[in-house]
């Protein structure tokens, strides 16, 4: 994930730099917004992304809010549909062993990359390998449960170091986007000419500013693509996208929640896609004060997440106090609002304590400068903890080696919701400030859902289950959900609504 990204997305609500943690695109715009494409001719879809790629290789890129870009080049073994579930895109179906610690994935027949190479099971095999061995690798800490991978022809067997089935949810469009092997020989090469099976093919490349694309007609499913080509720029100043919009050099973007009313009034088609984005409060409780159980009971009880929203999302987003949106089969209703705002009960927790208001000052630190900093730190100042907001650029390297005490963090989620839990809540997780700390219980109530098949009827129960016990750790502080908010022409047909994805697969521009 990436934290550049996720701290971008969480100062943009307010400042006008985009707060949509997915991205957004459009075609060519008709009417006010522009000319639409001729009837019968090719069709252009104009992206304005606020999350334009720095890496095109997407082991380098890893699974931040950049895959859904990234997906436009390259296919993965599996994709996730409108509730959430894997379903095949480069594997046409896949079966576990009696044991569910081997899952074999069968391929689609035919399939090749752009440059010609063959999308069979050793460039499968060599795929997962190098995310999980290349030195400069963003996905190694999601696919510690595959202990090795064999190819024969079509089929792809993973064979994992625990009982584990996930493994479908877990490798598509975020973790295991599929480059050439050919290509891939050249990592750095690769970083910023692509090289996939997915659904278009990159013709140009501007690094950081522009890319230009046009549709792959090997691409398995391309009878169900109806855009010819892409052009994907590195969005502008948010104020400058509805002009844009409006006019027709774009057809589709990111919005910030400060734009949406505009947007509205020009015509334009305002709309929320599904996600699982969720902000936090990161605390180390393995450094004082936090050492404390009541101190960190104190900053549950001072959080007004209502704040967040009104200020940051202007009313879009949602308070969140888990880290999945209600209603997803990962939400467990018996722990919402486990820790309701009390400004009172927190001034008494930290009295039982033994500190007077005043005795508690911490150092806030964070990657750059954010609205949401600012939030906490009044929040905390009215229950009497003084917190300095310090800027440092270098924050990354800190907060993954658990050096801070006290910092915030915001993610884009995942499509396996065990890779959420223990990205948050396992000992070795890289949102877990205070690794090796994990809550009791979560280890074997993480391990019952790995050993559970998505399709049980005890899949729900145990899912929630582990859920519930995350949210004992002490080392987080869930607060708001961004909205994905995204803005398009309405020459441009509705998206499917894939939680936190961007799929065009049926997606028509009219005039066509």
């Amino acid at each position: 994930m990436s934290v550049r990204t996720t701290a971008r997305r969480l100062r943009g609500a307010v400042i006008g730099i985009a707060v949509a943690a997915t991205l957004a695109s459009t075609v060519s715009a008709c009417g006010n917004g522009g000319a639409s494409a001729a009837a019968g001719g090719p069709s252009t879809l104009k992206w304005a992304s606020s999350y334009f790629p720095t890496h095109w290789d997407p082991v380098v890129s890893g699974s931040g809010a950049q895959f859904r870009l990234l997906s436009l080049v390259h296919a993965s073994l599996t994709r996730t549909d409108e509730t959430g579930k894997a379903v095949p895109d480069l594997a046409k179906d896949w079966e576990y062993n009696t044991a569910g610690d081997q899952v074999t994935f069968h391929l689609r027949p035919g399939l090749k990359f752009t440059d010609g190479e063959p999308v069979d099971g050793a460039a499968i095999k060599f795929a997962i390998e190098r995310a999980k061995t290349q030195k400069n690798s963003a996905l190694f800490g999601d696919l510690t449960s595959i202990k090795e991978v064999t190819a024969s022809g079509l089929d792809v067997v993973v064979k994992l170091a625990q009982v584990d089935h996930q493994i479908p949810q877990l490798l598509g469009q975020r973790v295991l986007q599929v480059s050439s092997p050919k290509a891939a020989q050249d990592p750095a090469k690769l970083d910023q000419n692509p090289v996939g099976a997915g659904p278009f093919v990159v013709t140009q490349l501007v690094p950081g500013t522009k890319a230009v694309l046009k549709k792959n007609p090997d691409y398995w499913d391309a009878a169900n693509i109806h855009i010819d080509n892409v052009e994907l720029t590195s969005a502008p100043d948010a104020s400058t996208v509805v002009s844009g919009l409006q006019t027709g050099v774009y057809n589709f973007a990111d919005l910030t929640p400060s734009q949406a009313d505009a947007a509205k009034k020009a015509g334009l088609d305002v709309f929320v896609q599904p996600g699982f984005n969720a902000s936090n409060i990161s605390i180390n409780v393995n450094k004082a004060p936090f050492d404390n159980p009541k101190v960190v009971d104190a900053v549950r009880h001072a959080i007004n997440r209502k704040e967040f929203v009104d200020k940051l999302t202007f009313g879009l987003g949602e308070p969140t106090d888990q880290p999945f949106p209600e209603g997803y089969i990962a939400y467990d209703p018996e722990s919402k609002n486990r820790w309701p705002y009390d400004p009172a009960k927190s001034k008494a927790l930290l009295a039982e304590a033994g500190f007077k208001p005043g005795d508690i000052k911490l150092d806030l630190v964070i990657p750059d400068a954010q609205p949401a900093s600012e939030i906490v730190q009044s929040q905390l100042a009215a229950v009497g903890i003084t917190l300095t907001i310090k800027v440092d650029k270098n924050w990354s390297k800190p907060f993954f080696a658990k050096e801070l005490a006290l910092s915030i963090y915001g993610t884009t989620g995942r499509d396996s919701a065990v890779q959420t839990l223990t990205a948050h809540f396992g000992p070795n997780g890289p949102l877990n400030l205070s690794t090796p700390y994990e809550p009791a219980g979560f280890e074997a109530a993480v391990a019952k859902v790995r050993q559970t098949p998505l399709d049980s009827p005890d899949y729900p129960t145990a899912l929630r289950a582990a859920t519930r016990a995350g949210l004992d750790s002490r080392a987080l502080v869930f607060t708001y959900s961004a909205p994905n908010l995204f803005v398009k022409n309405k020459s441009v047909s509705n998206l499917p609504k894939n939680p936190a994805h961007i799929d065009w697969t049926g997606v028509k521009i009219s005039g066509r």
